[in-house]
């Protein structure tokens, strides 16, 4: 499901047309607005949808857009649909959702479209101009206003006798409160596509190790491990169980170079919890946690890899699956100064069918360069060997080296642990 975040301003007409359609894959979960009286509020809350007014005013832009984000972490939004939303948002916040906010203009963009175009300015300045065609426009937002890719656009005739008044509200009932939704709607099903485990790993020539944490469409746990590997040094090795840890293993020990950057314990259990990492940093991570001390703790020492000009970064999970059942994701990697940035991503609020994914390689370049922002959320389908055979089918046949999924029962504890490897299927 694509969890939608509505932002509205006024009395919230078009957030009432997104809540009386049919917008699946999408849901609205939260709406939030710039005024704590906006009338738009009043139609979500008898919705019962979580619905926030904060006065921007009074905290001014900064406080506004950390207190924003983090309600759109709290309630893990997707997509972000500005309906009637006054406020413009810095471009920092814009670039942190890239694609990922939507915004109605009640214009044919890109003509009256800008600083200053908002409102009834927008059709006052249409029949000023003398133009006989207007309309709405449903775009991607970027930094600067109204300039986003257009998504859709629906135009109708201006009257003789219009005012900016009845221009306006034309426009609103005939066009935005049904484009909106249809257009929202779509985008929907574009997002659930491109989110889709299989989808995103085939638009990746080489993403070097991965480590995905997730819930399977049942409600079982998931964990999943993958290596691809373009080196000789580095395609010799297979992934191999011992009872429930999973290690790699060299394939010809005579071409070993530097064992301590490809031998190590990939994914082992200390409890109800499971470690899982793409480097001997699950040894200090086991150690931590076995002396009552934290994930983070286990981590203070370790750093990236040394393989400059590379400098791979470590990634590592702990996926608590006794109680309360989470998991946080972690990657180590190098700052320009040459610093290591400790990056740690907590996630408690788990959803049937959706996962995190975090791997090494953004892209693949000279030199690689390193996986850049926050994992990414993933759509699981089907059972753990589903998705094993999937998730291989979807890796570089040229670069993949082994994948492990274990697939856990959260009320009978019962593992299922599936690995494929290469150097077996060759």
């Amino acid at each position: 499901m694509i969890r939608i975040a509505v932002l509205a301003s006024g009395s919230g007409t078009n957030l009432q047309a997104l809540l009386d359609a049919d917008l699946l894959p999408g849901e609205v979960v939260l709406v939030a607005s710039d005024k704590p009286d906006a009338q738009a509020l009043g139609r979500s809350r008898m919705k019962g949808i979580p619905s926030i007014g904060l006065d921007r005013k009074t905290l001014g832009r900064k406080a506004f857009e950390q207190t924003l984000e983090d309600l759109l972490g709290e309630h893990a939004v997707d997509l972000i649909v500005l309906a009637g939303f006054l406020t413009i948002l810095s471009a920092p916040f814009v670039n942190a959702h890239r694609n990922r906010i939507i915004n109605i203009h009640p214009s044919l963009l890109p003509s009256f479209g800008g600083k200053g175009y908002y409102g009834e300015r927008v059709h006052e300045a249409v029949l000023k101009r003398g133009v006989k065609i207007s309309g709405a426009t449903v775009h991607l937002v970027t930094e600067e206003a109204d300039e986003g890719p257009i998504l859709a656009q629906q135009a109708l005739s201006v009257a003789d006798d219009d005012t900016p008044t009845s221009l306006g509200q034309r426009i609103l009932k005939t066009i935005e409160w049904t484009l909106l939704p249809k257009t929202v709607q779509q985008y929907c099903r574009k997002l659930e596509e491109e989110m889709q485990l299989e989808t995103y790993l085939k638009g990746l020539r080489y993403p070097g190790r991965g480590i995905l944490c997730g819930l399977s469409e049942e409600g079982k746990a998931l964990l999943i491990y993958f290596i691809t590997a373009r080196s000789k040094h580095s395609r010799n090795r297979m992934l191999v169980a011992q009872n429930e840890m999973v290690r790699t293993q060299a394939i010809d020990e005579s071409l070993l170079v530097d064992p301590s950057l490809i031998i190590y314990r990939a994914i082992d259990r200390i409890g109800n919890a499971f470690v899982v990492a793409n480097g001997d940093q699950s040894d200090a991570i086991l150690a931590s946690l076995a002396c009552g001390h934290s994930f983070e703790e286990g981590l203070a020492a370790a750093t990236y890899e040394p393989d400059a000009p590379n400098y791979t970064p470590r990634i590592s999970a702990l996926f608590q699956t006794g109680g309360p059942i989470s998991y946080t994701l972690s990657i180590l990697r190098r700052r320009e100064d040459g610093s290591c940035e400790h990056a740690f991503f907590p996630s408690a609020k788990l959803q049937a069918g959706e996962g995190h994914l975090i791997h090494t390689y953004e892209k693949e370049e000279e030199p690689l360069s390193s996986f850049a922002g926050e994992p990414r959320k993933m759509l699981l389908k089907g059972s753990g060997e589903t998705l094993a055979q999937g998730v291989w089918q979807s890796l570089d046949e040229r670069v993949r080296v082994g994948l492990c999924v274990k697939e856990i029962d959260l009320d009978t504890h019962e593992v299922q642990t599936i690995i494929i490897n290469a150097e077996e299927r060759r």
